[in-house]
């Protein structure tokens, strides 16, 4: 939990502290905020009802920024964030750290062009200085069942120099990890369980017996065609739907050696994962003792996502 300790000095409301003295109040928030515009950040909590918000102006900061994302090279297609820290200075005008109660909870807070109808305020603060600090950890995977770490082939730590079709994608980011046209997700299948453990991971497929498990083969049952090029009845880049013989595939049939010549891959899917946390520093509110502050990790739609590249033929 996040906490914002408040200092409050207790007037002449109750007579066992009418002598001026000081209290200590423990207020809590989770470890989860949100946003919305350009650019205010927020938690809310419904008891006690209180908020507390981050407001940037200065230099005016959009979430889109703030998860844009750069090709390393005009060649490549694997992507960096443009922007992993951004930082800025409180001011109390310009960018506004904001902490309130009210006397009731009421829906939508911020956001809004009409303020809540039911709204009353019993505290209103506002840091006049501190720093903020926006950090996003950007993450990808191919998400075809086999867990990243898995797809260092050469074990040296380094999952971006395995890339066993040689698309530009490392294993750990593409689809179809041999180039074939069949997703690896299609051939990692444990037919014969010989391990008795119906775990693909540990007994995959490899329908020729070359010791190359089918998702990393690109030809997968050793009759010298390539499976990309075994699409002997629809032309759609699957070759996994293409039956000579119905009860077994054309690609895995060393049968079947008719060759139709692809001529590109199919387009692969990236699961992005956006992490984005927030802390304030060095903050000075009038009657709060408070100098850091972490919001935690920010909750939005926006922090998962896909994007779909094509490797060059």
């Amino acid at each position: 939990m996040r906490k914002l300790i408040t200092l409050l000095t207790i007037l002449l409301f109750v007579t066992s502290c009418d002598d001026g003295d000081i209290i200590l109040v423990e207020l809590e928030f989770d470890n989860t905020f949100e946003t919305c515009g350009e650019l205010v950040f927020y938690n809310v909590k419904e008891l006690p009802a209180e908020s507390i918000s981050l407001q940037i102006s200065s230099p005016a900061t959009t979430l889109d920024e703030i998860l844009e994302l750069i090709y390393i090279d005009t060649d490549s297609i694997l992507v960096v964030l443009a922007n992993p820290i951004t930082e800025g200075t409180i001011d109390g005008v310009n960018n506004l750290l904001n902490y309130r109660s009210y006397a009731s909870y009421s829906d939508n807070l911020f956001c809004n062009d009409v303020p809540p109808s039911n709204l009353q305020i019993t505290e209103d603060q506002s840091s006049i200085s501190g720093n903020y600090t926006i950090t996003t950890i950007y993450t990808e995977d191919d998400n075809d069942g086999i867990p990243a770490e898995m797809e260092d082939l050469n074990n040296n730590g380094n999952l971006y120099d395995d890339d066993t079709d040689g698309d530009g994608l490392p294993n750990f980011l593409d689809e179809d990890d041999d180039g074939d046209n069949v997703l690896t997700s299609t051939e990692l299948i444990d037919y014969d369980m010989d391990d008795d453990d119906d775990d693909p991971l540990t007994d995959p497929q490899d329908t020729d017996g070359d010791g190359v498990p089918n998702y990393l083969d690109n030809d997968d049952d050793g009759d010298l065609v390539l499976t990309i090029n075994e699409e002997n009845i629809t032309q759609d880049l699957n070759p996994s739907n293409d039956y000579t013989n119905p009860t077994i595939a054309d690609y895995l049939n060393p049968q079947i050696a008719t060759i139709v010549l692809a001529t590109e891959y199919r387009p692969h899917n990236i699961k992005q994962t956006y992490e984005v946390s927030l802390i304030v520093d060095s903050i000075t509110f009038p009657t709060l003792n408070q100098d850091v502050f972490d919001f935690g990790m920010l909750q939005d739609t926006r922090t998962s996502s896909t994007r779909t590249v094509t490797p060059d033929f």
